[in-house]
């Protein structure tokens, strides 16, 4: 492991995959998962959360400078949250309080079910559980549609589809920024392994209700307060229903820790204290 400044950063080696790792701070472990989403991400959120807390991010397998040994290999929310555990265990810090947001949250739950042991709390931020929605067939077939349209070569198309699935409004103007003009190899890479090797099995994870509520696990289902009528929304909301919780607000919307990672972690600091 080398050292810059506050941040650690490794490599752990897993099966099918090197696993790349940042951790912070000092203090009870909390880990922050996402799915594309990579430490990066999580960074500002990260420095806000190590003032109390020994923080771990880390890039996703199959993206960033987390490779697969096999660019090819699926990623499934059971082997992320292996991933997950292996990474715990080597730290040697848990169990872990472990934030999730979308594809994260659906691995932090997996993390959960499959490693209740490991984890004290989890905070699932809006995961995109198309199964429970009373919808599902039709999100299921539009996801198809997304996933067919990136490999059939239109990747802004797919962009724009996946938006749309997602009820999350993207001006046009913005929308070019975000994919128009060059673009950083890496992200690409990332791109494609989420349209073709991990959005299908991400959204087409069912969690188990009856498990859930008989881990020792606190179990916190997020969504933010902005993201009112979104795909996530609905999925957040019923998986609260199913495991007979109230949904806890958080500010923003579906990406709301990384437009203001300050007031998020104070409401999620707020949020874990309470009884």
């Amino acid at each position: 492991m080398t050292a810059s400044s506050a941040v650690t950063t490794g490599t752990l080696v897993v099966p099918d995959a090197r696993l790349y790792y940042e951790v912070r701070g000092s203090g009870p472990l909390m880990v922050l998962a996402g799915a594309p989403m990579n430490a990066a991400a999580f960074a500002p959120l990260a420095e806000q959360l190590a003032t109390t807390n020994t923080v771990l991010t880390t890039d996703p397998r199959g993206h960033h400078a987390s490779p697969l040994n096999s660019p090819d290999r699926d990623s499934t929310a059971a082997a992320r949250a292996d991933d997950l555990a292996r990474l715990i265990t080597h730290l040697d810090a848990g169990p872990a309080v472990v934030f999730g947001s979308s594809g994260g949250a659906v691995s932090a739950l997996a993390l959960t079910q499959n490693h209740p042991d490991l984890v004290t709390t989890v905070v699932a931020h809006e995961p995109p559980l198309r199964e429970l929605l009373p919808d599902a067939d039709a999100q299921r077939a539009r996801t198809d549609d997304v996933i067919a349209t990136f490999v059939g070569g239109d990747v802004l198309g797919a962009w724009r589809k996946f938006f749309a699935q997602a009820d999350i409004p993207i001006p046009e103007a913005v929308f070019e920024q975000m994919f128009g003009g060059e673009r950083d190899p890496r992200q690409v890479a990332s791109e494609r392994s989420w349209f073709t090797h991990e959005m299908a099995h991400t959204t087409a994870w069912v969690p188990d209700p009856p498990l859930l509520r008989s881990v020792p696990t606190r179990v916190i289902v997020g969504i933010g307060t902005d993201s009112t009528g979104q795909l996530c929304d609905r999925t957040s909301r019923q998986l609260a229903s199913a495991l007979g919780l109230d949904p806890v607000l958080f500010p923003g919307d579906h990406v709301g820790f990384v437009d203001d990672p300050v007031a998020f972690a104070a409401r999620l600091r707020e949020v874990l204290d309470e009884p």
